[in-house]
């Protein structure tokens, strides 16, 4: 990057983005340090090729694209040192409106979705928690629409059948996007 005004803009993209850019990458990782990592990695990304990515049709398009890729960089540089266990935490019975309750509820989707193949993962959180379309998807992952169909399909059938998630009788998520496991 050359001049200020650049810098400043570039600054003004991060803060407006960074929680959001987070929040995904805490969906895609299930892991709050690892989520930070990520949005930096994907950001420094951004840093390094700023005047391309502002000169794009959709700036954040790019750089959710960045931030899935980095993601499936992580699996291929290196081979988990924690692996995901059939063991999680049976939901207790407390009121709904209990926000310890809700937590675990939580906690049991985001082992759920860890769970998932990294691609499927990457599909349903981009498609249901992004809300993004069946093509921005595809474009975000390279690929085609009938990928992210087949892949959202195959994640979603794996969410509602999981053990964890089967026994909730309570919505995980408190907005809208929890229609998408009932």
């Amino acid at each position: 990057m050359g001049s200020y005004d650049e810098e400043a803009e570039f600054s003004g993209f991060v803060q407006g983005r960074w929680n959001g850019l987070v929040r995904t990458a805490y969906l895609l990782t299930g892991n709050q340090h690892d989520a930070e990592d990520l949005a930096q990695t994907a950001l420094a990304k951004v840093y390094a090729s700023w005047r391309r990515v502002r000169s794009s049709d959709s700036p954040d398009a790019y750089v959710r694209r960045i931030l899935v890729t980095s993601n499936i960089d992580r699996f291929r540089k290196r081979r988990l040192a924690e692996y995901p266990t059939d063991e999680l935490l049976e939901p207790s019975g407390p009121h709904p409106t209990d926000a310890s309750a809700q937590v675990d509820q939580r906690q049991v989707l985001f082992a759920a979705l860890a769970a998932l193949p990294a691609r499927q993962r990457a599909v349903v959180v981009l498609r249901y928690w992004e809300d993004l379309s069946e093509a921005q998807v595809a474009a975000a992952l390279g690929c085609s629409a009938g990928t992210v169909k087949s892949q959202a399909a195959k994640g979603l059938a794996k969410l509602r059948a999981h053990h964890g998630l089967t026994d909730l009788s309570t919505p995980v998520m408190t907005d809208s996007r929890s229609k998408v496991l009932t």
